[in-house]
């Protein structure tokens, strides 16, 4: 079985039995707490907001819509079938489209990009997911899909965010309930050395246009009643 099978049968699994309500998916948070903090990131360094905006890894699309609503065209692209129908359900205007994409496979991101053009991509907790030795193909499926003209922003887990989920994993009670399908699935948060997440950007070919930290909403509490949040690193990249 290849790595991108195994990603791939992880995730159906996941996506299969996820609620359709709102807010039941550990990192679904609403567009307010994630991608409308992360937006202003991005727009100052736009070469040009008409081009495309692509939602990698758009899950059940709740920041797709969002994004719909700020940018012409907008596509969500997940390597889940079964995320996508959670996205293409919850969104019958068709604000978005949504499309099916392993960007680990090269063939396949050339071949959205010569489909779409160059784009602007929004990359939300995807990296750390992948295999160590698919990372630096993951970037360059970025570059691909982004051009000459498209702008990344890409928000990862900060090494500090294991220690939180393992914590979180390990408590007295178990994990809490939005975690633990996550855990059945076998997503386990895989640990990106906070200096690596440039050097695969730079690898690709990209120039990292500005950088910093901010929490990263979930949709879990903890016992005292706080929104749990997981530091971050965000990165805006592009070719200069």
């Amino acid at each position: 079985m290849s790595v991108t099978s195994r990603y791939r049968d992880a995730w159906e699994g996941f996506w299969r039995e996820a609620p359709e309500e709102p807010g039941a998916v550990f990192w679904d948070a609403e567009p307010a707490l994630t991608a409308g903090r992360h937006l202003p990131l991005l727009e100052p360094h736009l070469i040009d907001p008409g081009l495309v905006m692509i939602d990698l890894g758009c899950g059940n699309g709740t920041q797709t819509r969002f994004l719909a609503d700020r940018f012409p065209r907008v596509v969500g692209a997940d390597l889940s079938a079964a995320a996508l129908d959670h996205a293409r359900r919850a969104d019958p205007a068709g604000q978005a489209t949504y499309r099916l994409l392993d960007v680990v496979d090269p063939v396949e991101a050339r071949t959205l990009h010569a489909e779409l053009g160059d784009a602007n991509v929004y990359v939300r907790g995807v990296l750390h997911q992948a295999e160590p030795g698919d990372r630096q193909t993951m970037a360059d499926g970025l570059a691909t899909l982004a051009g000459e003209r498209g702008r990344i922003l890409l928000v990862e887990p900060s090494e500090a965010a294991k220690g939180v989920l393992m914590g979180l994993a390990g408590g007295p009670a178990g994990p809490p309930p939005k975690l633990a399908p996550v855990l059945k699935h076998g997503i386990v948060p895989g640990e990106v050395a906070d200096e690596a997440l440039p050097g695969y950007l730079r690898a690709a070919g990209l120039d990292v246009l500005a950088s910093g930290t901010l929490p990263l909403a979930t949709t879990e509490y903890g016992p005292d009643g706080t929104r749990i949040e997981l530091p971050s690193t965000w990165i805006v990249a592009g070719r200069s």
